[in-house]
Order: C-alpha cells, then sequence, then structure tokens
C-alpha cells in the first residue's frame, strides 16, 4: 500500500491526519507543501490540484484513492484497518 499525504505545516487538519496514520502505524511520504521554495513549491501545488481539483488539504492518497480533508471513517475504509 501506498500512502502520501499532502499538507501544510500550520494546518491543524492536516497534524489530525498524520497522527492517525502514526497512531495505526502506517508508512508514508508527506510532503509539506508551505515548507517548499520556488519550482518544487509550483510543482507540489499544481499536482495537489490535479489530483483533488483544489487547494484544500490535507490530500491524503491511498494506492489510487484520494481523499480531501481529514475524515476518519473514510481514512479508516481506504486503509483496511
Amino acid at each position: 500500500m501506498s500512502v502520501k499525504v499532502f499538507a501544510l505545516s500550520t494546518c491543524p487538519y492536516c497534524r489530525m491526519a498524520r497522527a492517525y496514520l502514526d497512531e495505526n502505524d502506517v508508512s508514508y511520504v508527506v510532503v509539506e507543501v508551505d515548507l517548499m521554495e520556488g519550482e518544487e513549491k509550483d510543482a507540489a501545488v499544481a499536482e495537489v490540484k490535479e489530483i483533488s481539483g483544489g487547494t484544500s488539504f490535507p490530500v491524503v492518497v491511498v494506492d489510487e484513492e484520494v481523499l480531501v480533508g481529514f475524515n476518519k471513517k473514510r481514512m479508516k475504509e481506504l486503509l483496511d484497518l
């Protein structure tokens, strides 16, 4: 299973999503978009827009499924916990 989290360092919902993953020992890659600069940041924002249709955070990608925002019930389903 592949899990990637696009987050903002100041976002409380992003922290909640990461804490939920940590509590359930789920391995994931995090991209803190607001801490990036220049072309790297532009590319990350473009990727978020492409996969989620907007710029709301967090964006959690589990394999091919995309979850925008923190929804514990949906995350549990996607992660098969």
